[in-house]
């Protein structure tokens, strides 16, 4: 996979991508809740990049075959190499993309999504496929990011970036929160072929020691590369500087405590 638009490069974002799958776990434990996936269901999860929540599912339901997809071959050979390393009989990973799925009409109980149906190159076609290949009756829990304003710490990095870097360097917020205004996500997936869903907003936070520990984490992750590598190098230190005064207000008797939206979708085909 290739640069494709504002995207990053999910490549070489995948073998640091775990720095971050503490703070979004709580939403993997929401999706599996909402799924309820029953031994002997079959189940596609998209958008997998390193493997979860796939992974927790496998773990926790050995009588369910998993299958997980992602665009990204890098984020997927990361997720594979945790199938095998674990020997988990009932999960594999493969490169897909979400519009192009190679499985029958009707060959899943049960589909799940976290963080990707926004970054999907077409959301409508990938639903679409979604709806094609889910059973009469299954299942699915879909989770995208909502507006801008909530995803807390992405707004810190678009403010931050604003008027340094050019357009097309700048955070991709807009194609992350694309799916999270009001009725967005509900149209979508009524042009899909969905009737019975609803969607929900639900609050989760970041957690962090500190504001250090976040930065490390931000550093070591990869996400902001391509914005930090379009600055001139004066200038890296007053981006720290300006998104450590955002996190100001978010510091607790507790470290760094830091909300974010995301909508849940769940409903059956």
């Amino acid at each position: 996979m290739g640069h494709k638009g504002n995207q990053p490069d999910w490549d070489k974002i995948a073998e640091k991508f775990d720095i971050f799958l503490p703070q979004i776990a709580p939403v993997g434990e929401v999706l599996l809740q909402a799924l309820a996936v029953l031994p002997g269901d079959k189940v596609l999860d998209l958008a997998s990049g390193t493997g979860e929540p796939a992974l927790t599912l496998a773990r926790r339901q050995p009588h369910a075959v998993i299958a997980g997809i992602d665009a990204a071959e890098g984020m997927v050979r990361v997720a594979q190499k945790k199938v095998v390393a674990e020997r988990l009989p009932n999960i594999s990973f493969q490169t897909m993309p979400a519009e192009h799925l190679t499985f029958g009409d009707a060959s899943f109980d049960k589909v799940l999504c976290r963080f990707g149906v926004m970054l999907f190159e077409d959301p409508l076609k990938g639903c679409r496929e979604i709806h094609r290949v889910l059973k009469p009756g299954g299942a699915f829990a879909f989770a995208v990011w909502s507006t801008p304003e909530t995803m807390t710490t992405m707004s810190w990095a678009a403010r931050a970036f604003k008027d340094r870097v050019p357009e097309e360097h700048q955070p991709p917020i807009r194609k992350v929160t694309s799916l999270g205004g009001p009725g967005v996500l509900d149209e979508l997936l009524r042009s899909a072929g969905f009737t019975q869903f609803s969607v929900t907003p639900h609050r989760f936070d970041y957690q962090y020691a500190s504001f250090d520990a976040y930065w490390s984490a931000m550093e070591a992750s990869e996400i902001l590369r391509q914005q930090f590598n379009a600055l001139p190098v004066a200038e890296q230190d007053s981006i720290r500087d300006e998104i450590a005064r955002f996190a100001r207000d978010f510091q607790t008797d507790h470290g760094l405590v830091i909300p974010h939206e995301y909508l849940l979708a769940v409903g059956r085909k």
